[in-house]
C-alpha cells in the first residue's frame, strides 16, 4: 500500500490538492505541520498531523513540525467563533518551549542536519531548484522541529505589506469560510486575526525557500490558509506545491473529541496523568475505537481487523480498546506507564484498593478534592470522617448514605452506620479513598500526629 493509499485506508484523507498521490508516489518531498502554542502542552487532537508526520517520515519523506511562536502571538481564526485572547510574548515563548519538546518525542531526528544542510544554502540557490537531492536518498526520511518566530520576529510591517500583502486581494480573503463565519458574527473579526492566512501562507513560502518543503498538512479548519500558502509559492516563485488536509476527530456521540468531564487530554503527564490518559482511551466507545486504532496507533490493518471482530463479538471485554490504550499510552509516555497504569487500574476496578500504593493512589486520583483531618489515634466514626472531611454537608446525610448503599472507603461499602476507621485501615497509614454514590471520589487525608 503507497503512503497515500495507507492514509485514505486510515481514513486520515478529509481533502488534498490533485496530484498529491501521484508526487507521494514518486519523489522524495519535504512536507510540514504547524502546531498552536496556545497553552503549555499539546492535546490529542494534535496526535492525528503529529501521527500523519511520522508516517510520511516512516514512508521516506522529509517532515517539519512548525511550532507557531510568531503566528502564535496573533492567534488563528480558523474554528473559532470568537477573537482569541492574546497571550503575552514570554506566555508564548514558553509554550513554545515545551511543545516543541513534545513534538520531538514523536520524529527521528537522527537525520535532522540533512534538512539544516539545505537550510545553510541560503538564497544563493534559484528561485525553485531542489534544496536537497531527494532522489540520492533511501530509508526514513528526516525530520526537524522550527519555530516560525525565526522569520515572522524580523519581519517589518513595511515588508509585509508589500511582500506578502500585495498578492492578496481582499476579496480572496473575505472568501474564506474561516472569515466568512466571523463576518456573519456580531462580534466580527479583527484586522489582528483577519491577516493571520497570510502569515501562514508566509511561512509555507519560507519554508518552501528553506528547506524545499513542497506540501502543508493540516487539520480540515486549516483548508483555507494552506491553499493560500500554495498561491503565495506559485506567484512568488512559480512553484507548484500541494496540501492534505485531515479530518476534525469527533467522537461517534457528536462530542468534541478529547474533552472530558475532567477537561481537555493533554499529553503532558503534569497536566493529564498517565493514568487519566489511559483511561480516556480505554472508555473510548466502541464505535470509535477502530477508528482511533487506525488514527493513533502503529498496528498493521490485520491486527486492527482481529481486535475490531473481537470488539464486535465480546464488546463487554473492550479487547479493542484495552490495546489502543495500551497503544498510545507506549506511543506518549513509554512502556512503563503503561505497565502501572494497568496495574492501578486492575486494583481499581477489582475493588483492591487497599491493596494500592499511595505513590499510585496519588496518580489515580490526582485531580479529585482532597482534604485533610487531624490525626486520632482511637480513629473516627465513618459518620464523622467524611462529614469532617467535606465529604457530607452533614453527619446526618452520611447516616442517609450508608443506609441506601452510596458510600465507600477504600472501595468497600459501608454497612455499619457505627463502623469505626483507624489509622491502620488508611492506605499506608496516611489516606482513605471515599466514594459517594457512582462517581464521587474524595481522597481523605490524615494529618501528621504532634510529636
Amino acid at each position: 500500500m503507497d503512503v497515500y493509499g495507507e492514509f485514505e485506508w486510515r481514513g486520515m484523507v478529509y481533502d488534498a490538492t490533485e496530484g498529491l498521490r501521484e508526487v507521494l508516489a514518486k519523489e522524495r518531498v519535504t512536507l510540514y505541520a504547524g502546531f498552536d502554542p496556545t497553552a503549555a502542552s499539546l492535546h490529542v487532537g494534535s496526535l492525528l498531523p503529529i501521527m500523519a508526520l511520522a508516517r510520511l517520515q516512516r514512508a521516506g519523506h522529509d517532515v517539519i513540525a512548525l511550532a507557531g511562536g510568531g503566528t502564535g502571538l496573533i492567534g488563528d481564526p480558523s474554528g473559532k467563533a470568537n477573537e482569541r485572547s492574546l497571550l503575552s510574548a514570554d506566555q508564548v515563548a514558553a509554550n513554545v518551549s515545551a511543545i516543541r519538546l513534545q513534538l520531538e518525542h514523536f520524529l527521528d531526528l537522527s537525520a535532522s542536519d540533512r534538512m539544516a544542510g539545505r537550510a545553510s544554502q541560503g538564497s544563493s540557490a534559484p528561485a525553485g531548484a531542489p534544496r536537497f537531492p531527494h532522489g540520492s536518498e533511501t530509508g526514513p526520511g528526516a525530520a526537524i522541529v522550527v519555530n516560525n518566530a525565526d522569520w515572522l520576529g524580523r519581519l517589518s510591517a513595511v515588508e509585509f505589506m508589500r511582500d506578502i500583502g500585495k498578492h492578496f486581494t481582499v476579496n480572496y480573503m473575505l472568501a474564506k469560510e474561516s472569515v466568512k463565519r466571523r463576518l456573519e458574527s456580531e462580534d466580527g473579526i479583527s484586522y489582528t486575526e483577519f491577516s493571520y492566512l497570510l502569515l501562514q501562507a508566509s511561512d509555507f513560502l519560507e519554508l518552501s525557500d528553506r528547506y524545499g518543503c513542497s506540501v502543508q498538512i493540516g487539520g480540515s479548519d486549516q483548508w483555507g490558509n494552506i491553499t493560500a500558502g500554495i498561491d503565495l509559492v506559485r506567484r512568488k516563485r512559480a512553484r507548484k506545491t500541494h496540501g492534505l488536509v485531515l479530518p476534525l476527530v469527533m467522537t461517534a456521540a457528536g462530542t468534541k473529541f478529547g474533552k472530558t468531564e475532567a477537561g481537555t487530554v493533554w499529553l503532558s503527564p503534569e497536566l493529564t496523568t498517565p493514568f487519566e490518559f489511559y483511561q480516556f482511551w480505554l472508555n473510548a466507545d466502541d464505535r470509535d475505537a477502530e477508528r482511533y486504532l487506525k488514527f493513533f496507533t502503529w498496528l498493521s490493518p490485520s491486527r486492527i481487523a482481529e481486535l475490531s471482530d473481537a470488539t464486535a463479538s465480546r464488546p463487554e471485554q473492550r479487547t479493542a480498546q484495552r490495546e489502543l490504550a495500551r497503544e498510545v499510552t507506549r506511543l506518549v509516555h513509554g512502556t512503563q506507564a503503561v505497565a502501572d497504569a494497568e496495574s492501578a487500574t486492575e486494583k481499581l476496578f477489582g475493588g483492591h484498593v487497599s491493596a494500592m500504593t499511595l505513590a499510585e493512589i496519588e496518580r489515580v486520583f490526582s485531580a479529585v478534592p482532597s482534604s485533610a483531618v487531624p490525626f486520632a489515634a482511637d480513629g473516627w466514626s465513618v459518620p464523622e470522617l467524611v462529614h469532617a472531611a467535606g465529604v457530607t454537608a452533614s453527619k446526618g446525610e452520611a447516616l442517609r448514605l450508608i443506609r441506601g448503599g452510596g458510600l465507600y472507603v477504600n472501595e468497600q461499602r459501608v454497612t455499619d452506620e457505627k463502623g469505626r476507621l483507624r489509622p491502620t485501615d488508611a492506605i499506608e497509614g496516611q489516606v482513605f479513598v471515599v466514594r459517594k454514590g457512582k462517581r464521587d471520589n474524595f481522597l481523605v487525608r490524615i494529618a501528621s500526629p504532634r510529636p
